[in-house]
C-alpha cells in the first residue's frame, strides 16, 4: 500500500511537471513562426544580407518575422521598431499588388 502511495506520488508530480514544458515548448514553436519577411535587404540599413561577413539576424517581432543585415541593426530597430514595421508592410502590400 505504501508503495502505490509512492508510485502515485511520483506520477503525479511527473505528470505536473510535464505540463509546463509542453506550454514552452509551444511558445517556441510560435515565436520562430510569424509572416514571412518581404524585403531583400535588412530594413534598417538597407544592405544586402551576408555582405561584408556579417551573419544575418532573425527575429520575429509582433507576429512579424524581421531580418537585419547584422545584429548591429537591432539596436536601431528598437528605438523605433513602428517605423520598420511600417516599412515592412508597405513592402507586403506592394508585393500584393505586384501579384495581381
Amino acid at each position: 500500500m505504501k508503495m502505490l502511495k509512492i508510485v502515485t506520488i511520483v506520477v503525479l508530480i511527473a505528470g505536473g511537471a510535464a505540463a509546463p514544458g509542453s506550454a514552452v515548448a509551444a511558445d517556441a514553436k510560435n515565436e520562430k513562426s510569424g509572416k514571412p519577411y518581404p524585403l531583400k535587404t535588412c530594413v534598417v540599413s538597407g544592405e544586402a544580407f551576408g555582405t561584408g561577413g556579417m551573419k544575418t539576424y532573425v527575429f520575429i517581432h509582433e507576429g512579424q518575422e524581421v531580418k537585419l543585415c547584422c545584429k548591429s541593426c537591432l539596436k536601431d530597430f528598437r528605438k523605433n521598431p513602428a517605423k520598420y514595421l511600417k516599412k515592412i508592410k508597405a513592402a507586403e502590400a506592394e508585393a500584393k499588388v505586384g501579384k495581381k
